[in-house]
């Protein structure tokens, strides 16, 4: 892990753990729903603050937190033009998918690459702990994905640019 990358990631951290204390609450509006609070914003008494922790102006995280739920948020570093499509294919990719991740939501909130939504139902299901581990180890990651991606493009780009031009 880059030295830069772990101060941002140990306060994302932070701000996920504390943000995870999550409980069951339904509906003041509608008797027997419990929608996420933080989708619905039904109820302004029942929403967090959001809070943003930007590692630059690019790369940065928001986290929408209430009562009975929590929205992360994750703008992805994306440098230059081929970074910004592998991002978007690469997030793309995993959206089709998301049933099979019980947390990833199919559209990401406005200005953000992929947004992940947790209910008090996913924390009492799994070990909150490890929901944020999950989220970290998933920033760490995808900045490794992308730049593995972006060298096996240009490796490619470069083999078939030399076997073009050894016709000339």
């Amino acid at each position: 892990m880059a030295a830069t990358l772990k101060p941002y990631l140990n306060a994302v951290r932070a701000t996920l753990t504390a943000t995870m204390c999550l409980e069951n609450f339904s509906s003041q509006i509608i008797e027997r729903h419990n929608k996420p609070e933080v989708e619905v914003r039904s109820s302004k008494e029942l929403l967090l603050t959001p809070v943003i922790v930007s590692r630059n102006e690019k790369e940065k995280v928001l986290i929408e937190g209430s009562i009975n739920s929590m929205r992360v948020s994750i703008a992805i570093k994306q440098a230059d033009e081929i970074e910004k499509i592998l991002c978007h294919k690469f997030m793309r990719f995993m959206m089709m998918r998301a049933d099979n991740f019980f947390i990833l939501r199919r559209k990401p909130v406005e200005g953000y690459d992929i947004s992940f939504l947790i209910t008090n139902f996913h924390t009492e299901q799994m070990y909150k702990h490890k929901l944020v581990d999950f989220i970290v180890q998933f920033m760490e990651d995808i900045d490794k994905e992308i730049s593995e991606m972006k060298l096996t493009v240009n490796a490619r780009a470069r083999i078939c640019a030399e076997e073009f031009l050894k016709n000339f």
